[in-house]
């Protein structure tokens, strides 16, 4: 039994930005997404930024300016990205992409928020 295309998601451009502080995706059904870079490193889904579950999430301080090195691909599903922080671990699929996107301003709010709760800022490094 197939799954029905209108519930897959898949991208038809994957641009990353000049100045490497966004990326910009545009999936088949004409959805657009620019994506910060900080947006998309500190919701990594790597096992570092993540845990194993959530109590063993991390929030992460110090990264307003970083930028993306390289937009590499991962199969047919997903690409992983590196960050000039090194970070280069996590593996975002075309789903979570599509997910980040809608949910962008929310999901940074969550994330300013976790930063003051934690007494961490989006300028100096660190990690709680």
């Amino acid at each position: 039994m197939s799954v029905p295309r209108a519930s897959a998601v898949w991208p038809v451009e994957i641009r990353l930005l000049k100045d490497r502080r966004a990326l910009q995706v545009t999936f088949d059904d004409g959805a657009a997404f620019s994506l910060s870079a900080e947006l998309l490193r500190v919701t990594s889904p790597s096992a570092e930024v993540q845990g194993h579950s959530e109590a063993q999430r991390k929030t992460v301080g110090g990264k307003r300016n970083v930028t993306i090195l390289s937009v590499d691909p991962v199969g047919n599903y997903a690409v992983r990205l590196a960050f000039d922080d090194m970070h280069n671990t996590g593996i975002y699929s075309w789903t979570f992409l599509r997910e980040l996107g809608v949910n962008a301003e929310r999901r940074f709010q969550d994330y300013l928020d976790d930063l003051e709760a934690k007494g961490l800022d989006r300028d100096r490094p660190g990690m709680r």
